[in-house]
C-alpha cells in the first residue's frame, strides 16, 4: 500500500466510472495532463444529478445547521427541492446561510469550535468538492492520506506498518500542527486555489 495504494487504485476506478457519468472524468484527465492549466467555467458540472448524489452521500443523522433541516425532513420532495437548488446555484440567487456554531469538549478540558452548515449548503459544498477533487487530487502524493476520498487514518497506519517492518527505519517523526488553518501559509494556499479561478 505504500507504493500505489490498492485502496487508491480501487477508489480511482470507482470514481472514474462515477465521474464519467457527470462529464468530470475529462476534467480529471486534463488536470493530470496539463499541470499548470487554470480551470474556468466549471459550473456546468454542478448538475441536478450531481447535487442529488451529493445529498445522498451526506450522513443521515448529522447535526442540523441554522436551518434546523434534517436529512430525513429534506427527503420529502427532495427531487423538486434539489432542482430548485440547482436553478438558484446557476442563476446566481443561491446564498449560503450562516454556520451554526457549537463546541466539542476536548480531552484536555478545552473546547473545540465546530461550524455546522445548513443542509442545502452541505449539498452544494459536497458537489463543489467533487468537482474540485478532479483537479487537485492528481497533485497529491501517494503518501498523503488526510481528507482524501477512499483513504483514512487506517490506510495511513497500514502504510506506516509496512514501512517500519519492511524497511530500515532510523527515526519516526510524529507532529501535530496546532491551529493548522490559523498557521498555514495563506499566500501559498491562495496560489494553490488560484488554479481554479471560478466555478
Amino acid at each position: 500500500m505504500t507504493e500505489r495504494n490498492t485502496v487508491e487504485a480501487a477508489a480511482n476506478r470507482t470514481q472514474g466510472r462515477l465521474f464519467a457519468s457527470f462529464g468530470l472524468y475529462g476534467v480529471r484527465q486534463r488536470a493530470e495532463q496539463y499541470k499548470d492549466e487554470k480551470f474556468t467555467s466549471l459550473l456546468h458540472h454542478i448538475t441536478p444529478l450531481l447535487l442529488r448524489k451529493s445529498y445522498y452521500s451526506l450522513k443521515h443523522n448529522a447535526a442540523y445547521g441554522i436551518d434546523e433541516q434534517t436529512w430525513d425532513e429534506y427527503y420529502i420532495g427532495h427531487i423538486i427541492r434539489i432542482d430548485e437548488l440547482h436553478e438558484r446555484v446557476h442563476n446566481g440567487s443561491y446564498r449560503a446561510q450562516p454556520v451554526r456554531r457549537t463546541y466539542i469538549q476536548k480531552e484536555d478540558g478545552r473546547q473545540r469550535p465546530l461550524g455546522i452548515a445548513a443542509l442545502e449548503d452541505k449539498i452544494v459544498q459536497q458537489a463543489v468538492r467533487i468537482v474540485l477533487n478532479q483537479i487537485y487530487e492528481v497533485d497529491f502524493l501517494n503518501f498523503s492520506y488526510g481528507f482524501r476520498e477512499g483513504r483514512s487514518q487506517h490506510n495511513a497506519l497500514d502504510a506506516l506498518y509496512v514501512g517500519i517492518t519492511q524497511r530500515k527505519i532510523n527515526w519516526i517523526l510524529d507532529a501535530d500542527i496546532q491551529g493548522c488553518f490559523d498557521n498555514i501559509n495563506h499566500e501559498w494556499m491562495m496560489k494553490m486555489l488560484a488554479r481554479v479561478s471560478y466555478l
